[in-house]
């Protein structure tokens, strides 16, 4: 690696999300593609052929001859574990796709991995680069909304059947690791954990209601956060017609994105003080809500991650999305899987142990989840 070069490979680059990767790519200053791996080897090599690398159907020769910087995983989920540990053995760093992997044991195994090879573990959560992600954080960070009072999370990820016969692991416990919280809700479920932070506990409820597939198309959380705070959580396939709703109510004011714009409010005096200082029965704080002009910024998408990628291996600082931050959203999902099965709240960080049990035994058929009559 020069000053300004850095030199990526891809694995797994057959796979519809590659594009975006390989899109992100060919507008990084000194960036260079070295070589592309996929066991899809017809897609593959013509892919490879447009960009002028060789291609590979074994990733760990790949990484061997060509030698890159970076490990680019755009494979199935259950994949980017072991894909991950070979990349960091073969000295590389690894950006991989959203979900981190998928269960917290695996996640740890590479996080662990990366910290003993002096290497980055960076995921594809470009939403949090977002100018309207980022006004929110900013809000948060400064504290400007005071003691968390509560927080509401719905985003519907429709999807057809169509779309889960396109593939035979799309939908599957052992292709996919999991249904609308494993491929569709992690960036939902990333920002929640961004802006709110991680919740204590965990009441999860996963179901199967209309798809026909091994794994939830619909699941529901009631969170609770270290101050005591609830939040409330829906993500499904099945459902459509609502826009994405992310609310972080506080004792000073309020955020509120919804679809594409963010919305902020303000309590004057804030809550607290109004309900303890009042001396009238029925009266509220003086409140005032607009919606932020969102004029500068990043547009959140994945040439933004690879630009901090590059800069944290160039400057040697910290990426904006790490393992460990890409860990919250998968304890959350995990727990409200681990949750629904066993009937009770689940204490994070998740149980590791009981996780993997629950999901060896989703992958064998031993245990299924199935739709209520």
């Amino acid at each position: 690696m020069s000053d300004t070069n850095l030199t990526f490979a891809i694995i797994g680059a057959s796979a519809g999300i590659a594009e975006s990767h390989l899109n992100a790519l060919k507008q990084l200053p000194g960036a260079k593609i070295v070589g592309m791996q996929d066991i899809a080897v017809e897609r593959g090599t013509k892919r490879a052929a447009e960009f002028g690398c060789p291609f590979f159907t074994d990733h760990k020769k790949m990484l061997a001859e060509t030698k890159p910087d970076v490990a680019v995983i755009t494979t199935p989920h259950p994949l980017h574990a072991p894909i991950a540990l070979d990349a960091f053995a073969a000295g590389c760093h690894v950006h991989t796709e959203k979900p981190v992997a998928v269960e917290v044991a695996q996640a740890d195994l590479m996080i662990a991995a990366a910290e003993k090879a002096g290497k980055l573990l960076t995921v594809n959560y470009q939403k949090r680069f977002w100018r309207g992600t980022e006004y929110m954080r900013k809000v948060v960070g400064q504290g400007e909304l005071g003691e968390l009072i509560r927080v509401l999370c719905i985003e519907p990820w429709y999807r057809t059947e169509a779309y889960y016969k396109s593939a035979t692991w799309r939908g599957t416990w052992a292709g996919e690791g999991g249904g609308v919280l494993m491929n569709q809700a992690p960036h939902t479920l990333d920002l929640l954990c961004h802006l709110a932070g991680l919740p204590k506990k965990v009441w999860g409820w996963v179901r199967t209601r209309y798809h026909s597939m091994e794994c939830e198309d619909s699941a529901q959380a009631m969170l609770e956060y270290p101050n005591g705070a609830p939040g409330y959580l829906t993500v499904s396939t099945v459902e459509t017609g609502v826009e994405t709703r992310l609310q972080l109510i506080g004792e000073k004011g309020g955020l509120e994105m919804v679809g594409d714009k963010v919305f902020r409010f303000t309590f004057t005096p804030g809550l607290l003080e109004h309900m303890r200082t009042s001396t009238e029965m029925w009266s509220g704080p003086k409140q005032e809500r607009t919606e932020v002009a969102l004029t500068t910024g990043p547009d959140g998408n994945h040439l933004d991650c690879y630009k901090d990628l590059a800069a944290a291996i160039r400057e040697k600082k910290t990426p904006r999305v790490t393992g460990k931050e890409a860990l919250m959203s998968m304890e959350l999902a995990n727990a409200i899987v681990l949750s629904s099965f066993e009937d009770r709240a689940i204490t994070l960080p998740c149980d590791r142990k009981a996780y993997t049990a629950l999901l060896n035994d989703l992958k064998s058929g031993k245990r299924s989840l199935k739709s209520p009559a």
